[in-house]
């Protein structure tokens, strides 16, 4: 017995030699510790030893069994110092290059016009109130005075998601849900993407951005709609802009209007962007229609108020001279890094 483990660790010795890789060392641990290894059946047959011998044989077996875990051991961590040499060798940086540069993002420009929207009435007294674009029939048609077969619908019904339940046309319907649960005096306007049957050209789009607003107190007249209006405006884009009003229909408002700014691209002549006219629509506005008012349990006979919705890539093509509405959309970065 005593030769056969001195043979067993003379084997050893000359296949450590050989061992070249982690599954070699695998190997080597199985042919010499494992189950049916020629160490184990010796061990196992300790027990047919004289109790002299005993001692000395189980003494000689751990001393070949201690030395087999070394050199596995040893031959593994030797292994992976090597594997890790050559890894850091092949991802070796050299950190004399330039560092790459990444672009920052930064605001949409309907994002900052926006921006600049909301001080500009926040400066006058107004709060900015947001609604759902998932919206109910009552609430986008019905409560602005719109009943379902109403015609003035037909530039608008679409995007139904069941009979009921539809994305919003116009964020107007920020205005019923604040009227039903704010007493006046009520000074709010209301942001927010809408949805639209419109093909898409260079000043229309199916998918667009509002800001409508909304004042209800007791004296409102439209004076104060166009006052509060035509400060807008002029702050917007300078007291040298040319507007007009033009008498309109919307079943929410009576009276109703139109706000004009005359073109920034032919200055009134007529071209491509106005479509001749030498103007270009910005909003609708008017009186709120006393049946709105009283939708919402607002007495008609003591208050009074005024509404506008505002087309925003509208109102940032003539702030950023942009001919075309769908660079707002097409994502491309020449349009984009220049704001």
């Amino acid at each position: 017995m005593k030769l056969q483990l001195e043979q067993i660790k003379s084997n050893a010795i000359v296949d450590l030699q050989n061992v070249k890789t982690q599954q070699d060392i695998e190997n080597f641990r199985v042919k010499y510790l494992g189950k049916k290894s020629a160490l184990t059946s010796i061990l196992k047959q300790m027990g047919t030893l004289s109790v002299e011998e005993r001692p000395k044989m189980g003494q000689l077996s751990n001393e070949v069994r201690t030395f087999l875990l070394e050199n596995i051991n040893l031959k593994s961590n030797e292994l992976q110092q090597i594997e890790l040499s050559k890894k850091l060798q092949g991802e070796k940086l050299d950190v004399t290059l330039p560092g790459k540069n990444y672009s920052l993002g930064k605001k949409h420009p309907t994002s900052l016009i926006l921006d600049e929207v909301s001080s500009i009435f926040l400066g006058m007294g107004f709060s900015i109130v947001e609604g759902p674009e998932i919206e109910s029939d009552y609430y986008n048609f019905e409560a602005l005075n719109l009943s379902k077969n109403h015609p003035a619908r037909d530039t608008q019904d679409t995007f139904y998601i069941d009979e009921n339940t539809l994305l919003r046309t116009q964020t107007s319907s920020v205005q019923i849900r604040t009227m039903q649960k704010q007493k006046p005096p009520i000074r709010i306007i209301s942001p927010g993407k809408v949805y639209r049957s419109d093909e898409v050209d260079a000043t229309h789009s199916p998918v667009f951005n509002q800001i409508e607003g909304l004042v209800v107190d007791k004296g409102v007249t439209f004076s104060d709609l166009k006052g509060t209006l035509e400060t807008f405006l002029r702050h917007l884009y300078g007291d040298d802009i040319v507007m007009r009003f033009r008498p309109h229909h919307f079943p929410y408002t009576e009276p109703s209007a139109e706000l004009d700014l005359q073109c920034f691209s032919c200055h009134g002549k007529g071209c491509r962007l106005c479509k001749g006219e030498g103007f270009i629509e910005v909003l609708g506005c008017g009186m709120v229609h006393p049946k709105v008012l009283q939708n919402c349990n607002i007495d008609p006979n003591v208050y009074s108020g005024f509404a506008f919705g505002v087309g925003l890539e509208r109102i940032a093509m003539r702030r950023y001279k942009i001919d075309d509405l769908r660079l707002f959309y097409e994502n491309d970065n020449r349009f984009l890094n220049q704001f």
